[in-house]
């Protein structure tokens, strides 16, 4: 692993760090927790897709 991709992987676990107590207080219920942390999912998919694709 490269240098920055180590700093790559620290950057979003800091940031993962700094959302999550938000994102957990704003879904309350378990339903709502899932359907956006799917979004989210779908939306990492499609970046990495991009990125894979470009390089």
């Amino acid at each position: 692993m490269e240098t920055s991709q180590i700093m790559s992987a620290i950057f979003l676990v800091a940031v993962l760090v700094l959302i999550l107590p938000g994102f957990l207080s704003a879904n309350n219920n378990i339903k709502k927790i899932l359907n956006n942390l799917s979004i989210w999912t779908i939306i990492v998919l499609v970046i990495i897709v991009i990125i894979y694709l470009i390089n």
